[in-house]
């Protein structure tokens, strides 16, 4: 797959003009946080029916408006985990790099919706200083690229940084959380995939997808491209309101990765975002929902039920 025009692909492709006409549509909340939805994604949503579970991850609702005063715009304490300048350091073993605020598409729940990335961007420029940190860091072994989203950097820019990673001999693992091959696939390109196959490290990608609609036939070859360039591939989801909370569509969604080649790996509780409060599911129905799931999936395809919780060391099982 070698598609120069990825990034076009990327654009927002929903007019604004078409916005006014969906119920619930709420201008001031773009205002807040732009809309932005890629092509390939853009085809998977049924506009006729008000519900659709990829329509409300998407569109800027009137809800985004309450206030309540336990969500907040730092949810999961990153900015009191920055080491230096896009360098999040909260777990043991494992540090996190704000490659860049960009993304192919906003998902309204998103926990760094309000994040200041301007300030906190280890973009090209910056990784000198993430280098230095990770270097002098000899107790980790792993280092996650995220954002935004890592692969709306050029894959010339991702290259020029992992030369420089793998010569760190503490750096056993790069991982990277992406959306981008789920909701604009065209991304995953010949270079890309070049570029994966000749890391000399243990690779792991985490996608991120939490409705079996958002996955189609054509998923299929591109993640057996990852795959093949000896590359684990995970996913993990969140619990939304209204979009996967029932057992039936979680089961279906872990089933429908399996068959395309990717294992689920964390089912999020919602972080407590500043304009994501109507998202949330309570932990009582969390649970039940994941006590079925447990009774009808085998042990393999039941991901991890967690919550991220800031100053904690690691993420708290729900159940």
């Amino acid at each position: 797959m070698n598609n120069s025009n990825w990034r076009h692909q990327c654009r927002n492709q929903l007019d604004s003009n078409e916005l006014f006409k969906l119920e619930n549509y709420a201008e001031e909340s773009e205002k807040l946080f732009s809309l932005q939805v890629p092509h390939s994604y853009l085809q998977s949503i049924n506009f006729a029916d008000k519900n659709d579970p990829l329509l409300l991850q998407i569109l800027p609702h009137k809800l985004e408006s309450q206030k309540d005063e336990n969500y907040k715009n730092d949810p999961v304490g990153d900015l009191k985990s920055r080491k230096t300048k896009g360098v999040i350091h909260k777990y043991h073993g494992r540090v996190l790099l704000i490659a860049t605020g960009a993304c192919a598409i906003n998902c309204r729940y998103c926990f760094r919706r309000n994040f200041p990335y301007t300030e906190n961007n280890a973009s090209a420029k910056n990784w000198k200083h993430a280098i230095e940190y990770i270097s002098a860091e000899t107790s980790l072994h792993e280092v996650i690229l995220s954002g935004g989203d890592p692969l709306m950097l050029s894959t010339s820019v991702l290259q020029k940084f992992t030369e420089q990673l793998v010569n760190l001999k503490h750096i056993k693992t790069l991982r990277i959380h992406t959306r981008m091959p789920v909701v604009s696939p065209e991304r995953i390109t010949t270079n890309f995939l070049n570029w994966l196959n000749e890391i000399e490290l243990n690779k792991v990608i985490v996608i991120h997808s939490n409705h079996p609609n958002e996955l189609t036939e054509s998923h299929r070859e591109v993640f057996s491209r990852i795959k093949n360039t000896n590359t684990h591939l995970l996913n993990q989801s969140v619990l939304l309101k209204k979009i996967n909370d029932n057992a039936e569509t979680l089961c279906e969604l872990s089933h429908k990765l399996f068959d395309l080649g990717v294992l689920p790996y964390y089912l999020h509780q919602l972080d407590k975002v500043s304009g994501a409060s109507h998202f949330q599911v309570s932990d009582n129905h969390a649970k039940l929902i994941y006590k079925e799931m447990m009774s009808q999936l085998p042990g393999y395809l039941v991901p991890k039920l967690v919550q991220e919780i800031a100053g904690k060391s690691n993420k708290t099982p729900i159940i």
